[in-house]
């Protein structure tokens, strides 16, 4: 049974998708990027600001479906500009702990302008 999780804590989605999806034992996050949940703007000028957010925002995805940062199992990491991979890392480092699996891209452009877009695969 498919549950889509939605909480005011993380910005609402900008397209047609849901903030995660819970299937089973496991929460599927959509890509979170640097959006306030109060206001829909990007935050931060410089990825270290947006990693911040980005994490803050994931974070409260995950507790809304019963899970937490320790159980992440995978991350997609994409970043706008891969100089920014040392800075990146500082952050994510700070709020993913568990060293999970993950994948790490440049991309050309992401969502509004973002510097960092982040989605993880977690267990409850």
């Amino acid at each position: 049974m498919l549950n889509k999780v939605s909480t005011d804590k993380a910005p609402k989605a900008i397209g047609p998708y849901s903030q995660a999806i819970v299937y089973g034992n496991t929460v599927y996050t959509s890509g979170q990027i640097a959006l306030s949940p109060e206001t829909a703007a990007l935050v931060g000028e410089n990825i270290t600001e947006q990693t911040e957010q980005v994490m803050k925002n994931l974070s409260a995805v995950l507790e809304k479906a019963g899970s937490s940062m320790k159980n992440i199992i995978k991350t997609t990491c994409f970043l706008s500009d891969i100089s920014d991979f040392a800075a990146f890392n500082e952050v994510y480092g700070k709020y993913i702990t568990e060293a999970p699996a993950r994948s790490c891209v440049a991309v050309k452009d992401l969502p509004k302008g973002a510097l960092v877009e982040v989605e993880v695969i977690a267990y409850i």
